[in-house]
């Protein structure tokens, strides 16, 4: 099966598309990724949906990735005594360590590592945004408020610091416990939640190594301050809007989620648009022209993969929702100002073989008007790279090891294909024109770009480039 289109899908799995069925569905009317997400769901229903991706991958011969998004630290105010209260603008409200039940005058809210990051000025900002807090006085135990912007406040909602580092790991208990569950499954990509420095993203390293490729999910305002140093220590990178919504002015975030693509591109790393893309098909069979306009957006920016969220997980239209961004993107990339703005984003190629290589594949494709460029790589570095380059032409991604084509199913372009590694020359050109051929790309007499390293299937070596043509 070949997709015809150079932006991916990354859809995530639920309540609507549990089945293998459902998920069958979904494969096929175009997800390139599925999401497990660890917020909702026990073990052994993402377990389900895991041992259903891998079935289809078996009976479809195509490589699937499989996405676990870990929940990271959840941060909450307690519960109240008499049921939800009403903060008036004006009033003063007091967060604290007390156990007790809270009041129209203060609530518990444990986690002092809060507490620890405030300083008179700051806002809280509390249930999505929707109450606003400012801090006046403060210490390591509480701090006393005035509402800023009132509301009714029921209990266990969420608290955001924006502007505040806080003193906390990504990676909670129950993190530890859903990662390791999901490196045992043999997950190929783990998004990590509440990223705010480059230290957190080394800190999955530690755990995960490479056994799977780490996303930083960029919600937090903190992590935009050191962009380019996650960025780098990254795999790739998700733009999460929403919770980067809640904490900075919205007219700010499409400023942003150009900068975190841009950033990602330049440095040649996945780069993920996601939340709320499509969100009025949750319950409509159709999106409205400003969503459609939103992931046209995306495509246009020239990011690797858009994704769904609650439109396929508990949405009522989950398959058509796929089909809808299949279209935008298809229809997008028809645009011949999708080309030019694409090219004009390029980014120069820095000064290794690997960048020299891609960049040089990509000029001979062009001047010669390959059908593809085929890639050998093992560890997926060099189908990577070329797609930073962002060609016009396929990008035929070989490799031995089937978490390679696994985890380049979300790099833009790349179609994933297994092979064992080249005995020779003559079988390197001889199994890149196969594949060529029986995925689609290529016919009689097309000519194809070859990449690969010598000696063969060693990793990081791309030092060699070949035009082949098929009989």
């Amino acid at each position: 099966m070949r997709r015809t289109r150079q932006t991916k899908i990354l859809a995530t799995l639920g309540p609507a598309t549990s089945t293998p069925e459902r998920i069958e569905a979904l494969f096929m009317a175009g997800v390139d990724v599925f999401r497990l997400n660890f917020s909702h769901g026990g073990p052994e229903e993402h377990r389900a949906r895991f041992d259903a991706i891998r079935a289809l991958e078996n009976r479809t011969g195509r490589p699937i990735a499989a996405l676990l998004d870990l929940q990271g630290p959840k941060l909450r105010i307690g519960t109240f005594a008499d049921g939800p209260v009403e903060l008036e603008a004006g009033a003063r409200f007091r967060l604290d360590l007390d156990e007790a039940p809270g009041d129209s005058a203060r609530v518990r809210l444990p986690h002092p590592e809060i507490f620890k990051a405030l300083a008179p000025g700051a806002d809280l900002l509390i249930d999505d945004g929707r109450l606003k807090l400012t801090v006046e006085r403060c210490d390591e135990t509480h701090a006393d408020c005035r509402v800023a912007v009132g509301g009714p406040l029921s209990e266990r909602k969420g608290v955001n610091v924006p502007g505040a580092v806080l003193p906390l790991s990504p990676l909670t208990e129950k993190d530890r416990a859903d990662l390791a569950f999901g490196l045992e499954l043999g997950v190929d990509w783990v998004a990590l939640s509440f990223v705010q420095r480059p230290e957190d993203v080394a800190e999955a390293r530690e755990i995960i190594g490479e056994r799977a490729w780490i996303m930083a999910k960029l919600e937090k305002p903190a992590a935009i301050d050191r962009l380019d140093e996650i960025v780098a220590l990254s795999d790739g990178i998700m733009v999460a809007r929403g919770d980067l919504g809640v904490e900075m002015p919205p007219e700010d975030v499409p400023v942003l989620q150009r900068e975190i693509v841009r950033a990602s591109r330049l440095a040649g790393k996945p780069v993920v648009v996601a939340t709320q893309m499509l969100d009025s098909m949750v319950e409509r069979p159709a999106p409205t022209r400003a969503e459609a306009s939103d992931v046209a957006t995306a495509v246009y920016d020239g990011a690797d993969a858009v994704m769904l969220s609650a439109e396929t997980a508990v949405g009522r239209y989950p398959v058509e929702a796929v089909e809808m961004m299949d279209r935008i993107i298809h229809r997008v990339q028809k645009d011949p100002l999708y080309r030019k703005q694409i090219e004009a984003q390029r980014a120069p190629p820095e000064e290794t073989t690997a960048d020299a290589m891609s960049a040089a594949a990509r000029q001979v494709a062009d001047t010669i008007s390959a059908a593809a460029i085929v890639a050998y790589t093992t560890s997926g570095s060099t189908a990577v790279r070329i797609a930073r380059e962002r060609p016009d032409h396929p990008i035929i991604s070989i490799t031995p090891r089937v978490e390679t084509a696994r985890r380049t199913a979300l790099v833009w372009g790349v179609h994933s294909a297994r092979a064992p590694d080249a005995r020779n020359l003559d079988d390197m050109v001889e199994t890149a024109l196969h594949q060529s051929k029986i995925d689609g790309f290529a016919a009689s007499d097309d000519r194809i770009v070859v990449t690969a390293g010598v000696p063969f299937g060693t990793p990081g070596k791309t030092n060699l480039l070949r035009i082949a043509r098929l009989p």
